[in-house]
């Protein structure tokens, strides 16, 4: 199951009130106030778990509260303060206010760590309020609540690789083939209803991650097919592989099909058209001749293209070289 969207809510713990005590021992009948401070709340974080890649932690607890500070007591004994509660999400994670609608944290780098809820202050003991006129106080003060925060969290994909394209053209078989991923594979659209992880290894050094992301259509960015629910995830790849049927079963053109897309994601951020991309042709087994292979390469002139077919796994390593290459060229344009 991929949970990609939760709302919870997290409660910082409260401060431990303070204590009204007066000192009593044999021989002292007048030992004065000793009431200790209470103990401060424990506060809420958020840390970035690599190990994590969903949100299904929160899908069955709305509620995440820290501990409460304790109370101070007698002979001036101060309360323990209250325990941090630390909640671990995906990389990718963003966190929302959910009433603001505003941005609060994007948990985007391993190890990130963010408080988002302080907790409550401990209030001070009868002790501290002594002075020369008033050696007996009989009042201490009540601990801070802790705060407390509605949110949203949305797990955005972050991949190397995020394969784009029309439904059903072959994005789901060529995972598969490359990986050990076993996405759900059909002639229906739609077939990917959810983003699919696969781990593409070349050797025992090289390997990089490939995301099958759901089949687009024209109209997505307003929410046509499955709509921006998955165009989001886009955004996290570093590197598009735009995939093209030669041979549409519905007898569409394939060089239009591919211009459609890129305007879907144009319009939905225009960020998107500037990832680096590698056009890939596939089902090139129905094409022995060529001829809408060059067809298409032709209308497409200018752009980077292989082509496979990845039902027969031909090309295929030629594709992953080529992708090998352009993750590591990202990767040291960003370093």
């Amino acid at each position: 199951m991929f949970i990609d969207e939760a709302i919870i809510r997290v409660k910082a713990g409260n401060g431990g009130p303070g204590c009204v005590s007066f000192r009593r021992e044999k021989y002292i009948p007048k030992g004065g106030p000793d009431g200790g401070d209470g103990g401060d709340g424990g506060s809420v974080y958020f840390v970035v778990d690599p190990s994590k890649d969903t949100l299904l932690d929160f899908s069955g607890k709305h509620d995440w509260e820290a501990q409460n500070g304790m109370p101070g007591e007698g002979k001036k004994k101060f309360g323990l303060d209250g325990d941090d509660l630390v909640i671990p999400v995906p990389p990718g994670t963003m966190i929302f206010d959910l009433h603001r609608g505003i941005l609060l944290k994007d948990m985007n780098e391993p190890g990130m760590k963010v408080c988002l809820c302080r907790g409550g202050l401990g209030g001070m003991g009868n002790v501290n309020f002594a002075t020369s006129t008033r050696q007996a106080p009989r009042y201490a003060q009540k601990g801070k609540p802790g705060q407390e925060r509605h949110l949203r969290l949305e797990l955005k994909l972050i991949a190397d690789i995020g394969l784009v394209g029309m439904p059903n053209a072959g994005k789901s078989t060529l995972l598969s083939h490359c990986s050990r991923a076993k996405p759900k594979i059909a002639n229906y659209p739609f077939t990917t209803l959810s983003p699919v992880l696969g781990i593409v290894e070349l050797d025992k050094n090289r390997r990089f991650v490939m995301a099958d992301l759901p089949g687009l259509i024209e109209g997505a960015h307003d929410g046509a097919g499955l709509g921006h629910e998955f165009l989001r995830h886009i955004e996290r790849t570093k590197i598009l592989v735009h995939l093209v049927d030669i041979m549409p079963t519905d007898n569409s053109d394939p060089a239009a099909n591919y211009k459609k897309i890129r305007n879907e994601l144009k319009l939905y951020s225009a960020s998107l058209t500037r990832k680096p991309e590698l056009i890939v042709l596939n089902k090139a087994d129905l094409d022995p001749d060529a001829i809408y292979i060059n067809d298409i390469k032709k209308r497409l002139k200018g752009k980077k293209i292989v082509t496979i077919s990845a039902v027969s796994g031909k090309g295929l390593d030629e594709l992953k070289e080529k992708l090998w290459e352009m993750v590591e060229k990202k990767k040291k344009r960003s370093s």
